[in-house]
């Protein structure tokens, strides 16, 4: 959809009214959608609409229909922890949008900046922690979200394929293992995942995390949402090498505030899960179909690949255990 074509659309939900020229901005960052921040006189807000073909290198398509899933979980997760996602402020299923307020960047930074000039918050890690255990808390073992967020094919086409799948065809030796984490990852339904917990998708807001981009929004197994949130923790420490200390205290917090909110099953099964997926997507950001930007040496690649193959070859159930390998290979000259 052109700005051309998305003037009339805005019109027809009320969120642009005639005689408003609205200022069209598109907004950069993201491979899955096309996003407009819209200036129409007073009113400022965010337009996102679902892409069938992905911004990136190689052929990785998803169905467009997760553009109202995301909606879903932001009104979900907002009915759980007030603020924890932007206010949707209207939405058109059969275009594949919806509107949404804008955050001020000012007042509400992007972790992900955040981490990259090395300002690595242990409180703000932790509060991104609870925020999701208290979403998995309180949707674990639901039917009608169950039945909502039955989103399988989505899940497996935007995540198990490009990341675990594709890194197993890239690493055959490895193959087994990862077919199997993607199997298990799968068949586990338990409580209401967000599926891209980044944190190029959460920002500090003042009164605690918003969450971003739910496009693989699915009910199935809470320690995705962790695993995938903690690697970005790791893979920091060779983007600013000098926060790592900072970078490996909040993958303390993080996992920590995550653990001590687990009520839905024993703790020791959920951090095993994670602990066992967690080597499994850190190889995926080199070697899958989303690679991070920000590894453009062979060097670092190699670091990533040799922690990863190491820990998928012998499985370990804690996710310290994870750290501390890394941590390892960080200190090793």
């Amino acid at each position: 959809m052109s700005d051309t074509d998305l003037l009339p659309t805005l019109r027809r939900l009320g969120l642009v009214a005639d005689g408003i020229e609205p200022r069209l901005i598109p907004l950069t960052g993201g491979v899955s959608s096309d996003i407009w921040k819209v200036e129409a006189g007073d009113a400022v807000f965010c337009v996102k609409r679902a892409l069938a073909k992905l911004k990136v290198a190689q052929d990785w398509r998803a169905p467009v229909g997760r553009n109202a899933h995301e909606a879903d979980w932001i009104r979900a997760a907002r009915a759980i922890v007030p603020g924890a996602a932007p206010r949707i402020l209207a939405q058109d299923a059969e275009a594949g949008l919806f509107a949404m307020e804008f955050l001020d960047p000012g007042r509400c930074p992007l972790w992900k900046a955040e981490l990259r000039d090395g300002r690595a918050d242990p409180a703000a890690a932790a509060a991104v922690g609870t925020t999701l255990a208290r979403i998995h808390a309180a949707t674990a073992g639901d039917p009608e979200v169950a039945r909502r967020f039955a989103t399988d094919a989505i899940f497996h086409a935007i995540r198990l394929e490009p990341y675990l799948l594709a890194t197993a065809r890239a690493h055959p030796d490895l193959a087994p293992v990862l077919e199997t984490l993607a199997r298990r990852t799968a068949d586990t339904r338990l409580a209401l995942v967000h599926g891209d917990a980044s944190p190029k998708n959460i920002l500090l807001g003042p009164d605690g995390p918003v969450f971003l981009d739910a496009e693989c929004a699915w009910y199935g197994d809470p320690a995705f949402d962790i695993a995938f949130c903690l690697n970005h923790l790791l893979l920091k420490c060779l983007w600013t090498p000098a926060a790592t200390p900072g970078f490996l205290a909040a993958f303390d917090r993080l996992a920590g505030s995550w653990l001590e909110g687990v009520a839905w099953e024993p703790v020791e099964a959920a951090e095993m899960r994670a602990a066992t997926l967690l080597p499994a997507l850190f190889l995926a950001r080199v070697d899958g179909k989303s690679p991070v930007e920000y590894l453009t040496g062979e060097g670092d690649r190699a670091r990533v690949r040799r922690v990863a193959r190491r820990l998928l070859q012998s499985p370990v159930d804690r996710l310290a255990a994870v750290r501390a390998a890394w941590e390892a290979e960080l200190n090793h000259a």
